[in-house]
């Protein structure tokens, strides 16, 4: 009887516990996003009021802005805020410390390509066998793409006894490393592919189509703390029916987008972009709901040969169950 008793008392702390453990119904939902291209489905939900409408008038909205996904994952972790869009990488990276958060929908593929500096001599990726590459961070999205490319040509990075160097640098600092030499080649995102191009005569040696996994390589995602979906379940779609409004609006009217788009950077950041090179960047996009299951999980192996994480076991990271429900409700109101 005593140990009955004793089981029965650590049953109910436990369950006790988990309540404690629980959210509440949300009354604000925080959004976390980057002031970078690759978010632009963010950026236009945002400015185009599909967050309020989704959400309701009961609901306020809060925004945060991150440099990197390393900054991004650490705030979701912490509970900083709930939802948002952020790097495969950065998110299956955190997956694997703190398996507190999902993956729940895509938001870009594509947008990102692999640049040479002008007079570097590079012709092929087997060329920068020696040389040193920019990527944003180490662990980027794009460090995973440019190791894709490298083992395919039978080469690897120094810290994994290749011969290419990795020279992190923020995206907006790498037309002057080409310009001083400091690097010949860098994989990166859009809009920088296309400044590169344009400021400093770099020659694109992967484009969208070819760099990674081309058109179905997954850029950009919508992560959600499992706390908050398991808690607001209808916040969470409505978020995602404001995410595939943005997608469809950006798609529809690509012009109109970049400008909400350039015009939301300035007045947040200061910085003022070329309308003309954000939309030649903006055709290197291809904003998706869709989620590739087998890409990530490629990612994730890259990223566990790299040392980068101690398993490439994603189970549980990825949950299409909320953007599922939103594409099969609009596919049943179609019908009716």
């Amino acid at each position: 009887m005593k140990k009955f008793i004793l089981g029965f008392i650590a049953l109910s702390l436990a369950v006790v516990a988990g309540c404690n453990n629980s959210e509440e119904a949300a009354e604000e939902v925080r959004i976390g996003y980057f002031p970078n291209l690759t978010h632009i489905s963010t950026v236009v939900a945002l400015q185009n009021g599909y967050f309020e409408e989704e959400f309701g008038e009961d609901i306020s909205i809060d925004t945060m802005t991150f440099p990197n996904g390393s900054a991004f994952m650490e705030a979701m972790s912490t509970e900083e805020f709930d939802i948002g869009t952020v790097g495969p990488s950065p998110a299956t990276t955190t997956y694997m410390r703190n398996p507190a958060h999902s993956i729940i929908a895509g938001a870009v593929n594509g947008g990102a390509v692999l640049a040479t500096a002008e007079d570097s001599g590079i012709e092929s990726v087997a060329d920068l066998d020696g040389k040193s590459v920019a990527v944003p961070t180490i662990g980027s999205t794009q460090d995973i793409m440019l190791r894709k490319a490298l083992h395919e040509e039978g080469l690897d990075v120094d810290d994994s006894g290749g011969t290419v160097s990795l020279n992190p640098q923020a995206p907006a600092d790498t037309s002057t490393l080409f310009l001083q030499g400091n690097v010949a080649a860098a994989a990166t995102q859009e809009p920088w592919g296309v400044f590169l191009e344009n400021q400093t005569n770099a020659d694109i040696l992967l484009d969208e189509d070819e760099f990674g996994w081309g058109a179905d390589s997954t850029m950009t995602v919508v992560t959600a703390r499992n706390a908050f979906t398991e808690a607001n379940p209808e916040l969470t779609e409505g978020y995602l029916r404001a995410h595939k409004r943005a997608i469809e609006f950006i798609e529809e009217n690509r012009e109109e987008a970049v400008n909400i788009f350039v015009d939301h950077i300035t007045e947040i950041t200061g910085s003022d972009l070329s309308v003309e090179e954000t939309l030649e960047a903006s055709e290197r996009l291809y904003p998706t709901h869709e989620v590739d299951e087998e890409v990530l999980q490629e990612m994730a192996t890259i990223s566990y040969e790299a040392d980068y994480m101690s398993s490439d076991d994603i189970d549980g990271l990825i949950n299409t169950e909320f953007i599922d429900n939103v594409t099969a409700g609009e596919d049943s109101e179609t019908e009716e």
